[in-house]
């Protein structure tokens, strides 16, 4: 069976879990996308892989685990979505060591959480491709999928994560720029990622 490589396309609040997002890979050169549901944490840790400007004090748990296999020579080479049983992916990490490759069996948000952390590519048979896919024109899901460009970048997505997140909209027009970057600091020292995203949001609208 071919292997078919994916590209994060973007993650949305899951409309039909609660708690729960939607994780959407997108084909190299083709239109087929393949919604995941994953939970918070972890959508959150893929978003600040993504993200370029804010960096935790402290590792998260995939930043950890990525110390950890450097600091021993592990490198994840690629992830496989390799299976799919009753609407869960199941995911292998293809790990080397001293040129020694191993296969490790993972969750895919985890998979893909290191994924993006190593750099690595992440790969889907052509079969789980046709039974789960969604092509990009179909209106099956329109709040997932529905996005005039074909991909979104590491801030868009990010940001869609936080503001489907929450409902409740912070107003920080009173706030002078000062203000508003002494609480950026406060968030991050504080690890609240959320609130430090929306507020870096308004310091660049300004």
């Amino acid at each position: 069976m071919s292997l078919k490589r994916l590209n994060i396309r973007g993650i949305s609040y899951s409309q039909t879990q609660n708690g729960a997002y939607a994780l959407i890979l997108k084909e190299s050169g083709g239109n087929r996308q393949l919604p995941i549901v994953i939970g918070a944490f972890e959508a959150q840790s893929i978003a600040i892989a993504l993200e370029k400007e804010i960096s935790p004090p402290r590792p998260l748990t995939h930043d950890l685990f990525k110390s950890f296999a450097e600091r021993y020579g592990i490198v994840v080479k690629q992830v496989i979505i390799h299976k799919l049983v009753d609407g869960v992916f199941y995911s292998s990490l293809i790990c080397e060591k001293d040129k020694i490759e191993e296969i490790i069996d993972a969750r895919t948000s985890d998979a893909i959480a290191l994924a993006v952390r190593f750099k690595a590519p992440v790969f889907t048979y052509e079969n789980i491709l046709d039974e789960a896919g969604i092509q990009q024109h179909m209106q099956a899901d329109k709040e997932l999928l529905d996005t005039d460009d074909d991909d979104l970048d590491s801030d868009d997505m990010f940001e869609e994560l936080i503001n489907s997140g929450t409902e409740e909209e912070n107003d920080y027009a009173s706030l002078s720029l000062e203000e508003l970057n002494k609480m950026l600091k406060e968030a991050v020292v504080n690890e609240n990622y959320e609130l430090a995203a929306s507020i870096r949001d308004e310091i660049s609208r300004r």
